[in-house]
């Protein structure tokens, strides 16, 4: 791992051993109610019980902001649904009942147009190569990724880091012939830290967040592609203010401090 990594790791160690407090999982949507004085300092603080459809990459760093954010507001509470973002993109256009919308790419929120607030950039990620600890087999470069004695594992397509994965190896004319295709980035990560896989792409922050069980291998920035996550309000969600609030909130100096820690780049 990279001495880059291994500082972004011990940020974010420190921002979560600060912050983490257990997240109530409650389920339901009642209308958000007003309140005075809340810590978060926000002239629009509410609370209510939040449903937020997040990303797969964003579990770990949602997992210690939800926190931040509810200690911040008494009496919100939030639940996350986390999945592949055109699986969240389905669930809404399925009338999921659900108060807040954020994904890995522009492209599936902008494909939610009717149903979305005005979405905002809350956060970056770039693409890396995840191996096995210690990178057994020594893979520098997207190249070694067309070898075929190796086992790679991609997103599908439709995912967002399917497609990105496959716009940089088309970039540079690689033909990589995937053992499988996963519905999500997690799901590959996960197939590179039980052996399943000999690598993966994935994005950085994932690589991060299993530093005893993967390496990364970074790709150059002439040959990446920049993940960019939008955020919006849902238009059929109980708690319009709450939800507003929370949306808002992402883009803030907290969330954005948690964000960074994770290894996220600035919007």
């Amino acid at each position: 791992m990279s001495s880059a990594f291994t500082r972004r790791r011990a940020a974010a160690a420190l921002v979560t051993a600060a912050l983490l407090v257990p997240l109530a999982a409650c389920g339901g949507n009642d209308d958000s109610e007003k309140v005075t004085g809340s810590p978060s300092g926000s002239a629009s603080a509410t609370k209510a019980n939040l449903t937020v459809l997040a990303a797969s990459s964003l579990t770990d760093v949602f997992t210690t902001a939800g926190a931040a954010y509810e200690k911040e507001n008494p009496g919100t509470k939030l639940t996350f649904s986390f999945a592949g973002s055109q699986e969240l993109a389905a669930q809404v256009e399925q009338g999921a009942p659900a108060d807040a919308l954020v994904t890995a790419d522009t492209k599936t929120m902008d494909g939610l147009k009717a149903d979305t607030g005005t979405p905002t950039i809350i956060a970056k990620n770039r693409l890396v190569i995840a191996t096995g600890e210690g990178n057994p087999d020594k893979i520098e470069n997207l190249k070694d990724l067309a070898d075929p004695d190796l086992k790679v594992v991609l997103a599908a397509p439709e995912v967002p880091v399917g497609r990105y994965s496959k716009q940089v190896l088309d970039a540079q004319k690689i033909n990589v012939k995937p053992v499988s295709e996963e519905p999500n980035v997690r799901a590959v990560l996960s197939k590179v830290e039980l052996g399943e896989a000999d690598a993966g792409i994935v994005y950085e922050t994932d690589a991060e967040s299993a530093p005893d069980k993967v390496d990364a291998v970074e790709i150059p920035d002439a040959q990446n592609a920049i993940a960019a996550y939008p955020a919006a309000t849902l238009k059929s969600s109980k708690n319009t203010d709450a939800a507003a609030a929370f949306v808002a909130w992402l883009s803030g100096p907290e969330a954005q401090k948690i964000l960074q820690a994770a290894g996220f780049q600035q919007p």
